[in-house]
Parts: structure tokens; sequence; C-alpha cells
């Protein structure tokens, strides 16, 4: 093209045009695709962000916007679009480490009572990294009576082995106290992630501790926990004898010494048996084992309380569950939240266990109706369908003798056709104190059949407070002011979810009427506008609209109430009156955004490979 000006007429002029070079412009129904026009909106961002924390892939989050849009041509950007912006949100932060530990302060900025550490090795690379949220330390101080802990693999993109530490709640059902990812599993290590617990649970030490017996775990447990109770996995201690052994019907005689519940004097009696029917006396996986036997044997821990643990199974079926959640794909970052998405999971089975106790009394099954009744009301469901047959079995038991001492009663009793199985049990009745020589109560915390036969004989209605574990009843977390478990990062979450479902409505309804979609985008312009001015505060000027601080907002004469007959200056850029393109405060944002982008640089012909995580199916 050639253009020259021509003085004659003061204009330009064009004197030679040639089109031979020029590309056909792009079809209008492409024009979404240019790169400059693909743009995703912050809601939209927004709406992305939050369902990624909740485990949805990118693809299936596009799916669902473009549902909400109408259709994939209306949606304005592509999937390449959303890897780059995902890709663009975790590089405001460099580095893994760098990018979990910011995640973490996050997190504690919601939840203050939060703890979390990190290890560093001399090159101040990431070594270990333990953490526990507030309600995990509000269930410690309840339940944290007895804890498991295990070590289970490639749960995350490094592979590095994933601690949890965990307990049972008073519905029975495992909850997780801390969690921890490790660079290996030394004793070193282990005795730094103990003393981290105790730090975040106020130095409050447990009362047993079940592993799976790894030598690590063992001496960690010896130097931080001298004192306290360490039980052995039965399963893992089954699996040793079949490997060190390698004979059936040992592995089965073995099994049955050590669960069986036998005086001390019984159980080394049988094993000695053992030892010699099989000809083991000199091997050293046997005299080890016979060394240790106060950590796993049950004649040596009756009445001790384990909370029915005997095996890390829970441990292993917690691992399971994780699984749905976290995977070898995610980073550090990624972990963390889906990890806490495993959690607040788990507190909402929990949660809806609370409204199940809550709601209705279970079916009375035995003639010991008010006891049973006072039971119901008592325990929560579960413990309660646990010790509703001890009312039944109480029938079977026979009494023997009584004997009347001083200051107790002393009840001899057998189980009925069985008179060689004795039981004795203690009662003092002004202390309302019982003590069976079966110690199932202290290692279980719930009355046995025996002490049940004893109540039903002095004819106790209800069970004595010396007899009830606060850890099994529905009161337990009463005191606690958010016993639900849910966060407010979760509520935060929940209501955007509303807010964008009901603008969806009246966004079709709104834009099939020119009217309505004027005021519609006024109204919520306005409210935009004067709630960002309140985050920032700064102020805006009233408007006649809705009473909000709408400068897009057609302004109203004042004192008259009519608008005003005078050509008002309209923008180009909203196409707004009472203001132009330089005053326009949605140019401002725009521009904001402009330079904001490209302060972060431009990702259009990049691919980021997000991870992505399965819809938990909740079973």
């Amino acid at each position: 093209m050639d253009v020259n000006f021509v003085p004659e007429t003061g204009r330009w002029h064009i004197f030679y045009f040639s089109d031979k070079h020029n590309n056909d412009l792009l079809d209008t129904q492409f024009s979404a695709m240019l790169p400059a026009h693909r743009k995703m909106s912050e809601a939209d961002i927004m709406q992305m962000m939050n369902m990624l924390k909740s485990g949805i892939s990118t693809s299936q989050i596009f799916g669902l916007l473009a549902s909400q849009a109408g259709g994939y041509e209306f949606v304005g950007y592509g999937p390449r679009d959303m890897y780059n912006e995902i890709a663009r949100q975790r590089r405001q932060i460099p580095g893994d480490a760098a990018r979990v530990l910011k995640k973490l302060e996050a997190m504690r900025l919601k939840d203050p009572q939060l703890y979390f550490k990190a290890c560093h090795d001399s090159r101040g690379l990431l070594r270990n990294l333990f953490w526990s949220d507030g309600i995990s330390q509000l269930d410690y101080r309840l339940f944290g009576d007895v804890i498991a802990f295990d070590a289970t693999y490639k749960k995350n993109k490094y592979s590095c082995p994933l601690v949890i530490f965990s307990g049972v709640n008073h519905h029975n059902q495992t909850i997780v106290f801390a969690a921890a990812l490790v660079v290996d599993e030394t004793t070193d290590t282990y005795i730094w992630l103990l003393r981290q617990l105790m730090f975040a649970m106020k130095d409050k030490t447990p009362t047993s501790i079940i592993t799976d017996g790894a030598m690590a775990i063992r001496n960690a447990v010896r130097v931080v926990f001298p004192e306290v109770r360490h039980r052995l996995c039965a399963w893992h201690l089954i699996r040793n004898a079949t490997s060190n052994v390698g004979s059936p019907s040992f592995t089965s005689k073995f099994q049955k010494i050590m669960l069986g519940d036998y005086e001390i004097s019984v159980f080394k009696r049988k094993w000695v048996q053992l030892i010699e029917e099989f000809g083991l006396e000199d091997k050293p996986w046997v005299i080890n084992m016979y060394e240790e036997k106060h950590m796993w044997a049950t004649a040596y821990i009756r009445g001790k309380f384990f909370a029915g643990f005997r095996t890390t199974s829970r441990c292993e079926g917690l691992h399971s569950v994780v699984a749905r959640y976290v995977g070898s794909r995610h980073d550090l970052t990624s972990f963390v939240e889906h990890f806490q998405r495993c959690v607040a999971h788990l507190r909402f089975k929990e949660f809806n266990a609370d409204y199940e106790s809550t709601r209705g009394v279970p079916v009375m099954q035995t003639c010991i109706e008010l006891l049973e009744r006072y039971a119901a009301e008592l325990y929560t469901h579960e413990i309660f369908r646990f010790f509703q047959p001890f009312l039944s079995r109480a029938g079977s038991m026979r009494v023997l003798n009584i004997q009347n001492n001083d200051d107790c009663i002393k009840y001899i009793m057998c189980k009925h056709g069985k008179p060689d199985f004795m039981w004795t049990v203690d009662f003092r009745q002004e202390e309302m104190i019982f003590m069976c020589t079966c110690l199932r109560m202290e290692s279980f915390g719930i009355p046995y059949e025996h002490i049940v036969k004893v109540m039903v004989d002095k004819d106790i209605c209800e069970i004595p407070r010396s007899l009830v574990l606060d850890r099994w009843t529905k009161k337990v977390k009463s005191a606690l002011i958010d016993p639900s478990g849910f966060t407010r990062d979760a509520v935060i979450i929940s209501r955007q979810s509303a807010l964008i479902e009901f603008s969806k409505k009246l966004a079709a309804v709104a834009a099939k009427v020119p009217g309505r979609y004027e005021e519609t985008r006024d109204l919520i312009m306005g409210l935009y506008s004067s709630y960002k001015a309140a985050n920032e505060g700064t102020n805006q000027p009233h408007s006649g609209v809705a009473k909000s601080s709408n400068p897009y907002a057609h302004q109203i004469g004042v004192g008259s109430g009519q608008p005003s007959r005078k050509k008002r200056q309209r923008c180009s850029v909203c196409q707004m009156e009472g203001h132009k393109k330089t005053t326009c405060p949605w140019q401002k944002d725009i521009d904001n955004n402009v330079i904001e982008d490209e302060a972060n640089g431009s990702d259009d012909g990049n691919v980021y490979s997000v991870p992505t995580a399965e819809l938990d199916s909740d079973n």
C-alpha cells in the first residue's frame, strides 16, 4: 500500500494497493480460538482450582465449564489454556519444597493450631516433613491413648515413605493424628518423627503403641517412649513364623499360643511344649521371640489397654483409603492437598456416625432391658453393638460361690456346662468398683459378661461410672468447639459453589430480555466493584442502582428522581454512560490483569502436564 499526503485536500490518499500477499481473515466463528482472545476469567480460574483441590481431573473440569457455557465452542479457551493457567498458579512459588511449605503456611492462616515442621539436610534439601492440623490434635487429646503407625510407599512423585500416626475414635473408626513424608526409615528419622508428634500434642504421651516391629521403629520407641507399652503386630509375627520355620502346623499352633487368653504360667508351659514338639530349641528366631514375649503374647498383654488393636491392619486399611486420593503422579503440594481431602472424608464419616448415634435407639434384644437401654443411651451405636452380646452371655454364666468379706464381695463363676474354666469377680459395693480375673475390662474398656453377671445379681440398672470409659461414649466430643471437623476453607468453597449456581439461574432468565440483561449486569458489576473496593480498603461513590457503588450504572439526577435529559458520555470499553475510556474502572482492571500476565510470562505455546486425581466414590 502506497499512501501520500495531498496538500490540496488536506488528507492522505491511497495511490497503490496490492492484496497479493495478504492472508484471508479468520472466520468469525474461529476468532475465539486465537491466542489473544483465549483468556480464563477470574471466576473460572477460582472454580477450576477449587475443583482440582477436590480431585476432579482437568478434562472433567473443562467438560463442566463447557456445560455451564452452553457448549465447548462458547467456553472461550481450551484445555491447554487450563493447563497453562495451573502451571502459572504453581510457578508463583518456585520449587516443589518451597511450594508445599507455602501451602502449609496458607493452611495455618485458616487453622492457627496446625503444626508442621520441615527437616533439611546440609545442602538445604528437604528431607522430612511432618504436619498435624488442629482437629487431629483435638482428636489426640481424646483418643491418643493408643496410637499405631506404619510406613507406606509410592504415594507421591518422589516415592518418599509416608508415615501416618493413627488411632481409633468413639465409633471404632480409624482417625489420623499426624502424617509425615520422610526420605528414609532409619532410627534417627523415627526418633525425629516421634519427638515432633510429642511437640505437636503438647507432650501428651500415649499409653500404648502398636507397630509392625521394624527394628528402626522399635529403637525409636525405646528412646522416645521408654515407659509406653509397645505391642508388635500379630499378622507380621505370623508371617515371620512362616518364613523362619516353614511349617504350617507350627504357624497355626504359634498363633493360638500368641492370641490365647492364658495365665502366664499356662503360656510358658504351652511354649515349651511347642518348641520341643518341633525341635526348635536352638533356632535364633525362636529364642529372640521368647525374649520379646511381653511385646506380643496376650498372656503378658492382658489388662493393658490397646482399644482392640492386635495388628496394624487398621494402618493397612488406612493406606488403601489414602491410595484412592493420592498416587505416584502427585508432587508434594498436590499430595498434601489430596491427603487432607482424604482426612476430611474420614471426618465426614465420623460426623455421619455421630448423627446416626443421636437418631433413634437400637432394638433391645435381651431381657435385661433397663441395663441394655442405659448402655444404648451411653455408648455410640457401634460400641453398643459390641457390648450387647455380653448381656446375652451373662445369662450363660453360673455362679459357683459367693464370698462376703469386710469390704469386698467375691464372685466365683464359670460358663454353663464348662466348670473347668472359672473367673473371679471382686466387687467393692461402696466404691462400685469391679475387678475380674479375665482383665478384659482393662484391655478393652467395656464390661464383659462376668461383670455384667454381678451387676444383674446386685440389681444394678445403670453401668457404674468406674466401668465407663469416656472415649467410647456419645458425649466424649461434646466439650469441643468444632467436633464436626469441617474447616472454614470447606465452608467458603461451598458458598462459592452455591453462588455460581444462583448466578447461572439468574443469567438464564435475565439474558432473554435486553432490559433485564442490562439491569442484571449493572447490579453484578456494582456489587463486584463495591466488594473489591472494600477488600482493598478504598471508597467508591454511591450510585442510585441498588444502593451500591457502581461506576458502570446510569447516574440518577439528584433530587428529581428522574434521569437527566442531558446527553451522557458513553465509554467505548464497557458501553456504559457516565464516563469515558480513560476513566473506566473496568479498563483499569483489564490493564492490571495485562500487566500481571506480562509479569508472569506467556505460556500459550507450552502444555503443562498436570497431575489429576480420580473421583472418590465415597464408599
